[in-house]
């Protein structure tokens, strides 16, 4: 332990005195091959594009779930959602997340990033979107977070706030509007000036931060790129893409505003900053959703498109520019990463999966940390890479009749790969080597040498997880239409708060 700890001393530069800032940026839906740095043609991520020349590239990175809710559950807590609970069991391999009927949320004894950072005297603020609970007892503030702006929830709507109510938006623990009534979002047009009220909120907390000097968090989620998607009047319009792409242009714009204010503040060089996504693109959304490169299927699926994420990380100073990985990440790390550079130690009394990248990130000659990516939806273990390969124990894309026809996986289809129903491969599980074919394509023979010498690598580390796993709890059972955002905290203050119907608890339906 002392000789870890003396090498990563070696590793921080000298010039620091204090632990680093810290900036995650989490898009909503955005995928691998959105960015132009990933090779997408579109031209609308010049400020994204820059932040990895001056940074360091992932290109093997991963979130933990192919939906929204568990995946930010993982960042937040550095453990897989079957751990931490955000899974459902109503049903095989379900992916679940939390809609404003959902009666839970993260649980309370969850410890989360920005609480464990407040130990390092750490401010920290969220900004955007939430997803881990939109009651009183989930809510950012009473999870950690010092100061908070966004909702519980995605931007969902409009609703009549009789059948429905609309989604509240908080500043800190009280409700300031509500989405579409008071933060307009014109549908029609995909109209809204909320990522631009998101950039100033986070520009403001850095500078007084900066001016306090104080260490602090910055967790920036915005969902614009999240259907239906918007973007602010100066971007409407502007890209060949659509709607969609004029979001991902605003995206851009205020990564590079972010960073340009690091600059401007001349702490840029005592700033870690983190660019990535919650899951892969929503493919089934056609036109309005995003790019997955040359990666199969994408969110709500567990081949690559749906967990293949953007991962830039971006230090000045520390981590060498223009540098290009193939270190397996994954969105856990975030969480054991960000402990170990504010000097906090990760909780000793579970199972914590993020592994630490540090070693990675600062010094180049750093050998890739040996570790497995495992791809779960629900309360199932789909899929588990080792090195080069990807065993797919289970085989499932969506519900459907037609053969040759997959939502999820837009004009994609591979026989026996892409299917209808659950395929249950735990006996010979399906190989694929996705360095050289990322868009699993070409399964590897079980009779071939290559797929026997994988699968002894593979099989034991799946067996060893299995046998040490305990679920948590899961959070995502059940649904009540008592408890959506009819009365939020802070709707007294506004005169907005709505009548509450009776309390019908029942099993939420997960279909996909």
């Amino acid at each position: 332990m002392h000789s870890k700890l003396l090498f990563f001393c070696l590793l921080i530069p000298s010039t620091l005195s204090s632990p680093p800032n810290i900036i995650i940026m989490l898009m909503d839906d955005m995928g691998w091959g959105d960015v132009g740095v990933n090779g997408n043609w579109a031209k609308e991520t010049p400020n994204i594009d820059k932040m990895a020349a001056e940074g360091m590239l992932f290109m093997d990175f991963y979130t933990a779930n192919p939906l929204c809710s568990p995946s930010r559950a993982a960042l937040m807590t550095g453990r897989l959602p079957i751990r931490n609970g955000f899974y459902s069991t109503n049903a095989h391999a379900r992916n679940a997340y939390t809609p404003q009927t959902l009666v839970n949320g993260i649980h309370e004894y969850e410890e989360l990033l920005p609480k464990l950072l407040k130990q390092a005297d750490y401010k920290s603020k969220i900004i955007g979107k939430w997803h881990l609970g939109h009651r009183r007892q989930f809510l950012p503030c009473n999870r950690g977070f010092d100061e908070f702006f966004g909702s519980g929830n995605c931007h969902f709507g409009p609703f009549d706030d009789e059948k429905t109510p609309n989604i509240p938006v908080y500043k800190n623990d009280k409700m300031v509007g509500r989405y579409y009534t008071n933060f307009t979002i014109f549908k029609g047009t995909g109209e809204s000036n909320i990522s631009q009220i998101f950039l100033a909120e986070g520009l403001s907390f850095i500078e007084t931060q900066s001016v306090s000097k104080n260490p602090f968090f910055l967790y920036w989620t915005p969902d614009a790129t999240h259907d239906p998607n918007y973007a602010s009047p100066m971007f409407h319009g502007k890209s060949i893409r659509g709607r969609y792409g004029d979001a991902v242009m605003e995206m851009d714009y205020c990564v590079g505003k972010i960073l340009e204010k690091l600059k401007e503040l001349k702490i840029e060089q005592n700033t870690f900053v983190f660019f990535t996504s919650d899951n892969g693109a929503a493919t089934y959304r056609r036109r309005d959703g995003g790019d997955n490169g040359p990666f199969l299927c994408g969110k709500e699926t567990t081949y690559e498109g749906g967990m293949r994420e953007p991962g830039i990380a971006w230090w000045p100073g520390s981590i060498p520019a223009g540098t290009i990985t193939h270190q397996l990440g994954n969105i856990m790390d975030l969480f054991t990463t960000s402990l170990t550079l504010a000097g906090v130690k990760p909780p000793q009394d579970r199972i914590i999966d993020g592994i630490d990248l540090s070693p990675v990130l600062l010094d180049q000659r750093a050998p890739i940390i040996d570790r497995p990516i495992w791809y779960y939806r629900g309360n199932e273990m789909m899929a588990v890479r080792v090195g080069a390969y990807k065993a797919h124990y289970w085989m499932w894309t969506e519900f459907g009749n037609d053969p040759l026809k997959f939502t999820f996986c837009r004009g994609q289809y591979i026989q026996n790969v892409t299917v209808h129903d659950q395929i249950n491969n735990t006996e010979q599980p399906i190989l694929f080597n996705v360095n050289r074919d990322p868009g699993e394509k070409y399964i590897v023979s079980p009779k071939s040498r290559e797929y026997k010498t994988a699968m002894a690598i593979i099989d034991p580390i799946v067996k060893a997880h299995k046998e040490a796993l305990e679920p948590g709890v899961p959070s995502l059972n059940y649904c009540d239409v008592a408890v959506q955002n009819w009365a939020p905290p802070g709707c007294e203050e506004l005169n907005y708060c709505l009548p509450v119907p009776e309390s019908n608890p029942k099993l939420c339906v997960w279909d996909h």
